[in-house]
């Protein structure tokens, strides 16, 4: 049996272990999860390593230096005695190359059970880093088989830095059977829309994420105020700095009604949430550091059938256009924002058209067994 060994501080919330449960039952591998004993989230909580109910490999925890600091932390372990004890055939770091825990068990592998090595990566902008992180970077690559990053544009950027290894792109998966249509849930919609209004009145347009600038909700904002003549409610799902300055936009827009701001929800209740959105919204904003990366929620919104509206930014517009899911604006431009806003808010058998080729497409090429199945292949053709 293979071994395949994985470090992943995101695998501390127990979601994130399902897919590499995926991976284990259709390779038939032994799959073992590294992943920080306590770690800090983006919301301030202190999580503590907890097994998904389908992830059936062995999960290890050690503490870490800088918990909640992705690049920063450090495992305080060497690794010998596990990759003694484990032997893998694999090594898969869920990290970026220029994260310190990669170049720490890339190291501990060399030292103490070589094997193929591979990372991750969703960089998307060029960035050059300062020393040492860009030293850390070069020497992750010299020392890796192959990548595994998450989009085309991170392809791209791991070529201009002059990695020359295999590139096998694996996005985000979204599961089917979690996220689907049938989790529509009417009570929670009629606490949106009034005991009193019918299903369909007024719309419900979304939106599930960090509440920060860049994601372009102040523009979203000002485009919706162009359309009080129309009965919707926007449903703000989450957290972050900028909401202070969200709310006292939409008071002095003359929102305050129309918005419901349901603070933060684990990872776990997305589904209902997006199941019972008429319209997701991601209207992201490209900063000279940032653009959007993938957009996770438009893959996961389309497997509930719900429609989704997003702007140019990053690889938003490539992943609508391939699944057919929905809509695109370009970024930062409030009258394309409220003209494409009315078109599907008015058009209801657009909705259903678009809801149901990004469903069907999603649950063909996105599922975590079509995910996986490319993960095995590339790591079969190394080992």
């Amino acid at each position: 049996m293979k071994r395949i060994l994985i470090l992943s501080h995101a695998c501390v919330t127990a979601i994130n272990q399902e897919f590499f449960g995926v991976l284990g039952q259709l390779s038939g591998w032994q799959v073992t999860i590294i992943t920080p004993s306590r770690w800090c989230n983006d919301y301030g909580t202190v999580l503590e390593p907890q097994r998904w109910p389908t992830f059936t490999g062995r999960l290890v925890s050690f503490p870490v230096w800088g918990s909640g600091n992705i690049p920063l932390h450090a495992y305080r372990t060497f690794f010998g005695a596990l990759l003694r004890e484990e032997r893998p055939d694999f090594l898969y770091a869920h990290h970026e190359a220029y994260a310190i825990a990669t170049w720490q068990i890339y190291r501990a592998t060399e030292h103490f059970h070589p094997c193929p090595r591979a990372f991750c990566t969703w960089q998307n902008l060029y960035k050059n880093y300062p020393w040492p992180f860009s030293w850390l970077e070069q020497d992750v690559y010299r020392r890796s088989t192959l990548a595994f990053p998450g989009s085309a544009s991170a392809t791209a950027v791991l070529r201009q830095k002059g990695f020359s290894q295999p590139c096998v792109q694996v996005p985000y998966a979204s599961d089917p059977q979690r996220y689907h249509p049938q989790l529509r849930d009417r009570d929670l919609r009629r606490s949106w829309q009034g005991s009193d209004l019918t299903s369909e009145c007024p719309v419900i347009l979304g939106y599930l994420g960090r509440l920060v600038e860049e994601k372009g909700l102040q523009t979203l904002l000002r485009a919706l105020a162009d359309l009080q003549d129309l009965d919707w409610r926007l449903v703000l799902v989450g957290s972050g700095a900028y909401e202070t300055e969200l709310r006292a936009l939409a008071i002095a827009l003359g929102l305050g009604e129309r918005l419901i701001w349901v603070g933060f929800v684990p990872h776990v209740e997305a589904p209902k949430y997006l199941a019972s959105f008429d319209i997701t919204l991601l209207p992201s904003e490209t900063r000279p550091n940032w653009k959007e990366q993938f957009g996770r929620v438009l893959i996961e919104s389309m497997a509930c059938g719900t429609p989704v509206l997003g702007s140019d930014s990053g690889e938003i517009p490539h992943l609508i256009h391939q699944t057919g899911g929905g809509m695109v604006f370009a970024e930062g431009d409030k009258t394309a924002l409220a003209q494409r806003l009315a078109d599907l808010m008015t058009n209801l058998p657009l909705r259903q058209s678009l809801g149901a080729q990004g469903r069907d497409y999603v649950a063909r090429h996105y599922a975590p067994e079509a995910i996986a199945q490319t993960m095995i292949a590339a790591i079969q053709a190394v080992v």
